[in-house]
């Protein structure tokens, strides 16, 4: 009896393995999306500090990769950390 639940728990972990081994190979040879439209936002992730009174901003959307720095304080922001 107990080597019968042994194999079953063998097997169902062996499954579960190879499940997921399968999985993560299907994840990897899917080819990578193409950019989206111009006009479109995009994702990115970019922080900007204001030279004159230290006001910080994230930006998660933009048209472009490499988007204007906003204004503020009639300044241009600096860039402080692009995507990693």
């Amino acid at each position: 009896m107990l080597l019968i639940f042994k194999l079953a728990v063998a097997a169902v972990a062996a499954y579960a393995m190879l499940k997921f081994g399968f999985g993560m190979l299907q994840g990897l040879a899917r080819p990578i999306p193409e950019p989206p439209p111009a006009g479109e936002l995009r994702r990115v992730n970019l922080r900007y500090r204001c030279p004159s009174c230290g006001t910080e901003l994230r930006m998660t959307r933009a048209v472009d990769q490499d988007p204007e720095p906003p204004r503020h304080c009639m300044d241009a922001m600096d860039l402080v950390r692009t995507e990693d």
